[in-house]
């Protein structure tokens, strides 16, 4: 009797073994089934996902930080290595070789008339200060040292047209000296002006270079709304009193 009961136990326990191993072969090899999701794609699947938009402006800002690697790698050739450029050095560097430059570098276009008005407007206003004290110190020379005029072969006088359009309508010597003296005045003053000008716009691509690195949206804009706050030690019937709630929004 337990010769049989243990055979029937072997027979039992080799059977339920040929089940699991053809059912195991089965979930293998069947192509209808589906496979076994693993620990790595059951994180993947619940890992926010997002996708990497390149804007405009990105794209701009990535063009301007490889043109500076690259006027970079140009010094470098011509023996500058220890040179760093960055995109705010490349701007201030074209502006200081060539007004302007630094502006187109930084594609502010609308500030080009500003700044040639600036430069341009100095630049003229030396050039006639300097030309009319150039007359009248010509004239006063000549006439306080008795220059000889060629055209008439006797000194240069008071009123003479040889003397200049503005020189020769001042009536006396004393004119011609406070005349020079008023025009060469402002004629270094001009140098000062167009140095200034000169100076602002380099400063003015340097620093609109290191902005465009910065957010200047609508977001940075100060938001107010009405709103119930509440109050300490206030009554149970009224814990809020009204208020203006403000908020600074920075990115």
């Amino acid at each position: 009797m337990k010769k049989r009961l243990s055979r029937l136990t072997f027979a039992g326990l080799l059977l339920s073994g040929l089940l699991a191993g053809f059912g195991a072969r089965a979930q293998v090899f069947d192509p209808n089934a589906t496979p076994a999701r693993t620990s790595a794609e059951i994180m993947a699947d619940t890992t926010e996902r997002r996708e990497v938009v390149v804007t405009p402006a990105a794209k701009r800002q990535k063009a301007a930080a490889d043109s500076a690697k690259r006027t970079e790698r140009m010094f470098r050739a011509f023996g500058f290595q220890g040179i760093r450029l960055t995109r705010p050095g490349k701007a201030a560097m074209l502006a200081l070789v060539l007004p302007g430059a630094g502006q187109i570098y930084n594609r502010r276009w609308w500030k080009l008339p500003l700044v040639y008005g600036a430069v341009g407007g100095t630049i003229a206003g030396e050039i006639f200060y300097q030309q009319r004290y150039n007359q009248f110190a010509k004239a006063y020379n000549n006439v306080t040292q008795r220059a000889i005029n060629p055209d008439t072969g006797i000194p240069y006088r008071i009123g003479d047209t040889r003397l200049g359009p503005q020189a020769s309508k001042v009536t006396s010597v004393t004119g011609l000296d406070a005349n020079v003296v008023f025009f060469r005045g402002y004629r270094d003053i001009f140098y000062l002006y167009i140095g200034i000008a000169y100076s602002l716009q380099i400063v003015d691509a340097l620093v609109d270079a290191h902005l465009q690195d910065f957010d200047v949206s609508n977001d940075l804009s100060l938001h107010w709304q009405p709103q119930l706050l509440p109050t300490p030690g206030q009554p149970g019937a009224l814990p809020t009193n009204p208020g203006v709630l403000f908020a600074l929004r920075i990115r």
